[in-house]
């Protein structure tokens, strides 16, 4: 299963984010795509005001302040 990380440099909220990712990844087995929304302009425009982004296949899961229980919900039933 590969679940896309969408952030930006300089952002906390990315940081912080990715590191609920990554506790949710210790307990259920997916990969990360970390995508930086500065590289591609179609994907700045959609995500500039939402990131952090967790989408899987073209669904999002979260956006904004992440938390564990909902990510770990949606993952596990994925």
């Amino acid at each position: 299963m590969l679940v896309k990380f969408f952030s930006r440099a300089n952002c906390p909220l990315c940081v912080e984010g990715l590191h609920t990712l990554k506790l949710v990844q210790e307990d259920i087995p997916f990969d990360i795509e970390v995508i930086d929304i500065e590289l591609d302009d179609r994907i700045h425009e959609k995500y500039m005001l939402m990131i952090p982004v967790v989408e899987l296949g073209d669904q999002v899961i979260q956006y904004g302040k992440l938390d564990y229980a909902t990510l770990m919900e949606y993952l596990s039933e994925a």
